[in-house]
């Protein structure tokens, strides 16, 4: 009985949040890390797909996705946002994909050296 005076309130914590997140209506460049970790886990991997794909190309639709690099990008986007839940998620964005990229070119400059 006591665990269910418990579950409840989490649950409807948890929904609130979950509207919240749904009612916002901001551009994904105006985002602030609060407003991306509020997605829905399932979620926030789409989200990072998408913006990712507009900050590359200005326009969606004319972006190809890289699926490997975002699959990298998505748990440290989620980590960098817990830490600080009122920075730009955009910058974030940003940033992570700086890392990924300067990693990815270290790691060719590697295999290069090798032949």
């Amino acid at each position: 009985m006591k665990t269910k005076h418990l579950i409840l309130p989490l649950l409807i914590a948890c929904a609130a949040g979950s509207i919240a997140a749904a009612d916002s209506k901001k551009p994904v460049s105006q985002w602030t890390c609060a407003d991306f970790v509020a997605l829905d886990d399932q979620f926030q991997p789409k989200a990072v797909y998408w913006a990712s794909a507009y900050a590359k190309g200005g326009e969606p639709e004319e972006s190809m996705i890289d699926i490997e690099s975002t699959e990298q990008i998505t748990p440290i986007l989620i980590a960098d946002c817990e830490k600080e839940p009122q920075a730009s998620f955009w910058e974030k964005l940003k940033s992570a994909w700086h890392k990924v990229e300067s990693g990815a070119k270290a790691e060719a400059e590697k295999v290069e050296k090798k032949l």
